[in-house]
């Protein structure tokens, strides 16, 4: 029976530097003939169709499904070409857990995340993160992250009998929160990304830290330190 650990990606396991913000606010442009600036968005934890209907609502343009799947779409033909222009970086302890983690047959680590495959690929593959997970439940419409969630229980149990009570969310936002309640999970919540540790704990997250500690206090902190 395996441990199972859902990772989010932007705020947990890297920052792009908000590399991502020239594309999509290429994409608005695009699609919708408008300016758009993304920061009028409170971005962390939204999935990238979420924010792309934000958006259209923001511009003052009615979008069709389609119309938001588009611009979805333009976003992730750009994002590789705009990932190199910041700063971005892997976050504390992060390539290390994984390391270690990758090393074991008693835990299985996937991403729960609210961008879509492409988007996810592209970011994991800038920062060197991607032969650390071997599939995950990603965005694929303008559904909830809970739904994204039980997508993601679904791959874990169809790919091989998993410890019910050994199933952690990790993540830096209320709504990695609310995923984990969704599928009965304990979060591990980080206040590396946009929200606070005082705005993490009031949701009720099962343990957060300003950042994820090291390996070792990460193992057992899952049960995981002393087996093998």
């Amino acid at each position: 029976m395996k441990t199972v650990l859902f990772w989010d990606i932007d705020g947990t396991l890297l920052t792009t530097g908000k590399a991502g913000v020239p594309a999509w606010e290429a994409a608005v442009k695009e699609v919708t003939g408008k300016d758009f600036e993304l920061s009028s968005i409170r971005v962390p934890g939204l999935t990238d169709f979420q924010i792309a209907k934000r958006t259209f609502e923001l511009v003052g343009v009615s979008g069709t499904d389609e119309d938001v799947a588009r611009m979805v779409s333009r976003y992730e033909d750009m994002l590789p070409s705009t990932l190199p222009s910041k700063k971005g970086r892997v976050l504390p302890n992060v390539r290390e857990i994984l390391d270690v983690l990758a090393g074991r047959s008693d835990v299985r680590s996937y991403l729960l995340t609210g961008n879509t495959r492409r988007g996810a690929r592209a970011k994991l593959t800038h920062y060197n993160l991607l032969q650390y997970f071997s599939d995950g439940a990603f965005a694929e419409d303008q559904g909830s992250r809970s739904s994204i969630a039980a997508r993601a229980l679904e791959l874990a149990r169809r790919l091989g009998p998993i410890d019910e009570e050994q199933i952690f969310v990790i993540g830096d936002t209320p709504h990695d929160v609310e995923c984990a309640t969704a599928i009965n999970a304990r979060t591990i919540a980080v206040a590396t990304g946009g929200y606070s540790i005082a705005e993490l704990t009031a949701h009720h997250p099962w343990r957060v830290f300003e950042e994820l500690p090291p390996p070792d206090e990460f193992l057992d902190l899952i049960g995981l330190l002393t087996t093998a």
